[in-house]
């Protein structure tokens, strides 16, 4: 009696295509079970819903101090370097240069007209400016304001000499988080 396995032997004579064939159907769809389980094991996994991702949403942590917002703004200097920024003083737009050498936001006599803060000055400050000693009335602004930034209550001063520009020093600069020039930019920032 023959024993021979009939299915992994090929057959003498004009079988031989149709084994060539059976071995090619089952050589693929035995890589194609050994692939699946492999490569892609999901095939075979019991199917349970994934949790669906929670939603990022902002809870307030009790008992936690809440994270701080940082804003910032940015300010293009002129190809002359300064800074000039349209700030409003007491609710009265006002031109400024950003002079981060000035220790006090200075108002020109004009400026101080317009934010309603000239009257009844004494002109007992003495400043260093670029031209040399002045003199300067101190005055305290109700608030400064920059688009969004909002300042209160800011340290400041009138200039005695007529003319020039407001300056916008670090008595409101202090006040910020920070501030930084960099590539002609000038960024403040604040919470």
């Amino acid at each position: 009696m023959d024993m021979r396995n009939q299915f992994l032997e090929p057959e003498r004579g004009s079988g031989l295509v149709g084994w060539a064939v059976k071995q090619l159907v089952l050589w693929l769809v035995g890589g194609y079970v050994v692939y699946a389980l492999v490569v892609n094991h999901q095939l075979f996994r019991a199917s349970t819903p994934e949790p669906a991702p929670r939603p990022a949403i902002a809870r307030p942590n009790l008992g936690q101090p809440a994270p701080l917002v940082t804003n910032t703004l940015s300010l293009r200097a002129r190809p002359d370097g300064h800074v000039l920024v349209n700030a409003f003083v007491n609710g009265v737009q006002i031109p400024f240069i950003v002079d981060t050498g000035a220790t006090l936001v200075s108002l020109t006599q004009a400026d101080a007209i317009r934010a309603d803060v000239a009257g009844g000055l004494s002109y007992s400050l003495r400043t260093m400016t670029a031209n040399g000693i002045a003199k300067a009335a101190p005055i305290t602004l109700q608030q400064i304001r920059i688009g969004e930034l909002e300042v209160a209550d800011v340290n400041a001063s009138v200039m005695h000499t007529p003319g020039g520009v407001s300056l916008l020093g670090q008595s409101f600069l202090n006040r910020l988080q920070g501030y930084e020039m960099r590539d002609g930019m000038l960024t403040l920032t604040w919470q």
